[in-house]
């Protein structure tokens, strides 16, 4: 009798296992949208957003992308830039949180949104923020205050959060 319950207790164990472990493996998806500038520094308002800002808030978004896929965790999905626009005109970080609302109309689990606040021209901080699209609750944050280099550093402060902060 006690070898019968010990291998009962055996099997459930390893199917719990087994069971935990692909639950684990499955990628959630998560639809990432475009980074948006904010900028404080004395400038704005008279010197526009130009393209080396517009390639560099892009190539942000790709590092997260691409962090998030090689990962294993996450499924991407892209945001199609007409509906972020309709949805938040004044930019996803002034809709409280509607990031997940739309993440969850694309049939995505979860949302992130990434904003570069540009200090001055050679100073930025970087906060990105993924949301569960269901709840609309934070399920991961961070923020860095690097400040270091001017638009060229974006994507490498991304790659610092994703590692140090939304990966982890």
């Amino acid at each position: 009798m006690r070898i019968c319950t010990l291998t009962v207790l055996t099997t459930l164990l390893l199917g719990t296992c087994i069971f935990a472990h692909a639950q684990q493996t499955t990628p959630m998806s998560v639809e990432v949208f475009p980074f948006e500038l904010e900028d404080k520094s004395a400038g704005a308002g008279i010197i526009p957003p130009d393209e080396h800002d517009r390639r560099y808030l892009s190539e942000s978004a790709q590092v997260a992308k691409d962090m998030l896929a090689r990962s294993g965790r996450f499924t991407v999905i892209d945001a199609p830039a007409s509906d972020v626009q309709a949805a938040a005109p004044h930019g996803l970080r002034n809709c409280s949180g509607c990031e997940g609302k739309i993440a969850k109309q694309h049939g995505a689990s979860l949302a992130l949104l990434g904003v570069v606040t540009r200090v001055n021209r050679t100073e930025h901080t970087m906060f990105i923020r993924i949301l569960d699209a269901e709840t609309g609750k934070p399920v991961s944050v961070g923020f860095t205050d690097l400040r270091m280099g001017a638009n060229y550093a974006w994507p490498r402060s991304v790659k610092w959060l994703m590692t140090n902060r939304i990966l982890r």
